[in-house]
């Protein structure tokens, strides 16, 4: 693919049901908590985080108003979230995030910033997205450096399948955003192979085009990391045909 130069819901499950999706994108392997993150989890979920719902999420109920809300899914420390939030705090925003370590570290930078427009969902992404957020919902979503699962029997495990964006489109508004990018560049084919494929998404750089990257986003530890190792970020933009 080309690169481009820089230019400015769903009812809930039943009891008994099988999840949204059998075979999940994550595994349980958070590393080491601190002893600082285990204080912010236990001092700040209750403010911060959306505890277990049958039903889709009351959101103008949960932030006190009505305004555009925006969807990170693995929103890790938070560093975009924090810095979204700050920036444009006209707009409400909601991260899923599952590894405890990376939660600790953003409820404590949520609650040093004193945010009032960010709400964090514990767990696995698509079925939280499939019960809990409603449909035609989220002004844009983000999805920066998703496990690119890289060896090929683990492909069935990445995030971004044809059953997964077809949910993505499902909860957006007219002309919503997706933001992707990724350091693999066969994760990065496959995510355009599989956005082009739905039929649904135009991609804003261009037919096998990827976009610049965004000038808002802050340089993540991860992407500092994928740097540091050699690795070129694909910058991938569609919205909603």
């Amino acid at each position: 693919m080309a690169e481009a130069t820089d230019r400015t819901a769903s009812p809930p499950p039943s009891p008994g049901a099988p999840p949204h999706r059998s075979i999940r994108s994550y595994v349980r392997r958070e590393g080491r908590i601190t002893e600082a993150q285990q204080q912010a989890l236990a001092t700040w979920s209750e403010r911060f985080c959306i505890g277990p719902s049958a039903e889709p999420f009351d959101f103008n109920a949960i932030f006190g108003r009505d305004a555009e809300r925006y969807l990170e899914v693995g929103c890790g420390a938070g560093e975009v979230l924090i810095a979204l939030a700050s920036e444009h705090p006209e707009n409400d925003y909601l991260g899923v995030e599952v590894y405890r370590p990376g939660l600790g570290r953003l409820l404590r930078g949520l609650a040093e910033r004193k945010l009032k427009n960010i709400r964090i969902l514990c767990g696995d992404a698509p079925s939280l997205i499939e019960y809990r957020v409603s449909d035609q919902s989220l002004a844009g979503v983000y999805v920066f450096f998703p496990d690119p699962w890289p060896k090929k029997r683990h492909h069935k495990r990445r995030l971004m399948r044809p059953d997964f964006v077809a949910l993505l489109r499902r909860k957006l508004c007219s002309h919503a955003r997706v933001f992707l990018a990724t350091d693999w560049e066969d994760y990065a084919q496959h995510i355009v192979q599989v956005m082009d494929e739905d039929g649904g998404f135009v991609n804003l750089a261009g037919r096998a085009v990827y976009a610049p990257r965004p000038r808002w986003r802050p340089l993540t530890r991860y992407e500092q990391r994928a740097h540091a190792r050699g690795h070129r970020i694909r910058e991938i933009l569609y919205a909603l045909a």
